[in-house]
């Protein structure tokens, strides 16, 4: 692969969706038209290209992103196949901050899903750019017009139809193309290439019906086609064309368009959409970066320019070791050069780089600006770290990520598998933010903690097959939190004599609740040297050491502002040591009492049930303390929305089935900490205790 490539013809896209809209299915199309792979894989046959872990083929969805490079006419396109399942949206968020434009995939019966709607707010964070690909048009009750109801009225999206079906579910045999006013049928086969041709007379109507539509939308963003469309001049595909790209970039519309990746109906077009309509590097603003702390650069997509790359992911490799994903923003990054890593101050050396397909890689002599590749040799470069020139060190956002809602306990089958369950551990939570491992220091367990029961257990597979550890794991426990209810001051004073040099630390803090989600803020207000400068950052350190542990059931504390307004110290015996303990002494005392109390997460559910069954799981959420918060209908099924403690969601997957003779589906996604009933409290603090 060359690094000269030009920069005008790279998309790197994202396809993105709630799980079984069909991505891996529109992606392996995509891979097979395009000429990347030459034979089509299976999801249920657990063949795809794109979905190469063992529990992936198993499970039948995609856990990993994963990152591929093909070529369509004469565009390169970088494409990342995401996890449609909620309890690995942190591969979503890493894949959205890297991408400039994506790809979302409907499904065509069931419209606009719960993760649909967490994947497009994510895509809005971060101004991505996007088109629709309505799947499964050939599926019984497939509709368009719905799924278009659906954007408009559960996103707030303003679609635009470029294509509209030809035939009807299991009739269906190609689209009509709005833009270019012709027909595009496949029936010659699935592997063969579709024929174009004229609109047939049967559909003349309905087509000049939808087109009038399209050209209305697209002049209302462009005041020169407007001027002439109202004076009644016929207006040029490519002007209207051009007018979609426009549109598209500044989100202003969203071009739609159909099709059965199944059958591989519509991906033709859909390439050529990619291609049209998304974004090249050069048309996404620069990318902002942070240069000596405090001054903000802009980086073009410049091969020529300083190097600037984001690594976005990491993974272990049997085969190669350690591989880190990284977008290249600036720059050209070569293999065997010295880089500085940003982030962290320090120096790395790229031994090689290569370009990625799935878990196949090709090795290049270098990669330019604008794309996204994998390196080998960066030892200590992690997700969200910048590696950057050696004389311009810029330093760039990193992506954010939730954090975990459910833990357990786990440790070794055997005395002997204790040193490769630390080093697994350790590994796999060098590659998923959402993945942290803690050790309790009064059982001395150590406790794994991720977004649910799904991302805990493929986790546990994975050290089980790659790094052959056998571990015992304990029931699912929920991560609570604590928080305080009212503002107070507290005093924390460190005083040690020993024979010789002693040890002296005094702070006065004020302690104050914050709004839910605000999180934690440290703010210094000393005045008049009370505490010398030197010494701040180790209260600081010792305030954040302490409200990790709360006083009711040693949760850590959230959503709490610690402002140090006073103290003192001794010319000889304070130090850092001294204030950090002052510091933990102060905000214990206060937290204890400031009118502590437990949070627990609540989840958002969504539960698709036919009719029938409504009666029995409003019932059941009534069990779960579940909020109902709405009810629609689509169709002869019924969508319930409900808001539910995750402590009562353990196992609800079994007992949904049960109650519909296993015909419901449910999604889970974490919305927000509340505080826990006081009936509950006790039973809380006591297990934990």
């Amino acid at each position: 692969m060359s690094a000269s490539f030009p920069i005008d013809r790279i998309r790197n896209i994202g396809f993105i969706a709630h799980i079984d809209a069909g991505k891996t299915s529109v992606t392996e199309r995509v891979l097979f038209a395009s000429g990347r792979i030459h034979r089509v894989g299976g999801v249920d046959q657990g063949t795809t290209a794109m979905d190469w872990m063992p529990q992936e083929r198993e499970r039948g969805i995609t856990i990993t992103s994963a990152a591929t490079t093909t070529y369509w006419r004469d565009f390169r396109v970088n494409i990342i196949d995401t996890p449609g399942h909620v309890d690995f949206t942190a591969e979503v968020e890493r894949s959205l901050r890297v991408l400039d434009g994506g790809v979302v995939v409907l499904d065509a019966v069931a419209g606009v899903q719960p993760q649909s709607e967490t994947v497009w707010r994510q895509a809005d964070r971060y101004e991505v750019p996007r088109i629709c690909f309505v799947n499964k048009m050939d599926r019984v009750g497939a509709s368009l017009d719905h799924t278009m109801d659906t954007l408009r009225h559960r996103l707030g999206a303003n679609p635009v139809a470029v294509q509209l079906p030809l035939g009807t579910e299991s009739s269906l045999c190609g689209v009509l193309d709005l833009m270019n006013s012709k027909a595009i049928v496949y029936s010659r086969g699935e592997d063969a290439p579709p024929e174009e041709g004229p609109v047939p007379d049967e559909e003349q109507d309905r087509f000049t019906q939808y087109r009038e539509t399209m050209i209305e939308k697209i002049v209302e963003t462009d005041d020169r086609l407007m001027i002439k469309y109202l004076e009644g001049e016929e207006l040029a595909t490519d002007d209207l064309c051009g007018a979609l790209r426009k549109a598209t970039l500044s989100r202003s519309l969203i071009p739609v368009l159909c099709g059965s990746a199944l059958r591989g109906i519509g991906v033709d077009p859909l390439l050529d959409a990619v291609t049209h309509y998304l974004p090249a590097p050069t048309d996404v603003p620069p990318v902002q970066a942070i240069l000596d702390e405090d001054e903000e650069v802009y980086l073009e997509p410049d091969e020529d320019g300083p190097l600037a790359a984001l690594a976005f992911k990491v993974m272990t490799d049997p085969f190669v070791g350690r591989l880190v994903y990284l977008r290249v923003y600036s720059g050209t990054l070569k293999a065997g050069a010295t880089v500085v890593n940003s982030t962290k101050g320090t120096r790395e050396r790229t031994g090689r780089v290569l370009t990625v397909h799935a878990n196949r890689r090709e090795e290049v002599d270098g990669v330019g600006a604008g794309n996204i590749c994998g390196a080998i040799g960066l030892k200590n470069t992690f997700t969200g770290d910048t590696i950057a020139s050696v004389n311009k060190a810029v330093v760039l956002e990193p992506p954010r990520f939730p954090e975990p809602v459910l833990s357990v306990a786990i440790e070794p089958a055997t005395r002997a598998d204790q040193e490769r369950l630390d080093e697994s551990l350790r590994k796999l939570e060098e590659e998923d933010p959402t993945f942290q491992v803690s050790y309790n220091k009064e059982t001395g367990q150590a406790l794994i903690a991720g977004m649910g029961e799904l991302h805990l257990s493929v986790l546990v597979d994975r050290m089980k097959r790659e790094f052959s550890v056998e571990a015992n794991v304990g029931k699912p426990r929920v991560s609570y939190r604590e928080a305080i209810t009212v503002p107070v001051r507290s005093e924390g004073r460190f005083v040690r004599q020993t024979g010789g040099h002693g040890q002296f630390g005094h702070v006065l803090l004020n302690i104050e609740p914050r709004e839910r989600g605000e999180g934690f803020l440290f703010e210094n207000k000393i005045t008049g040297g009370s505490i010398p400068r030197e010494y701040i950052p180790a209260v600081e350190a010792g305030v954040k050491e302490a409200v990790s542990n709360g006083p009711l059931a040693g949760f850590p504390v959230i959503d709490l502002k610690v402002t140090l307004i006073d103290g003192s110290y001794h010319e000889v015996d304070s130090s850092e040591l001294a204030f950090k303990a002052a510091g933990s002494i102060a905000i214990r005392d206060g937290v204890r009492k400031a009118n502590p109390m437990l949070l627990e997460p609540i989840m958002v559910g969504e539960i698709v049930t036919p009719g029938e069954f409504l009666g029995d799981v409003i019932g059941n959420l009534g069990t779960m303390r579940g909020h109902i918060t709405n009810i629609e209908g689509q169709g002869e099924t019924q969508v319930v929305r409900a808001l539910v403690p995750l402590s009562e969601t353990f196992g609800y997957t079994t007992a949904l089935r049960s109650l519909t003779q296993g015909r419901a589906t449910h999604t889970l996604e974490f919305q927000s900490y509340e505080p826990i009933p006081s009936d509950l409290l006790k039973s809380i603090i006591g297990g934990r205790r």
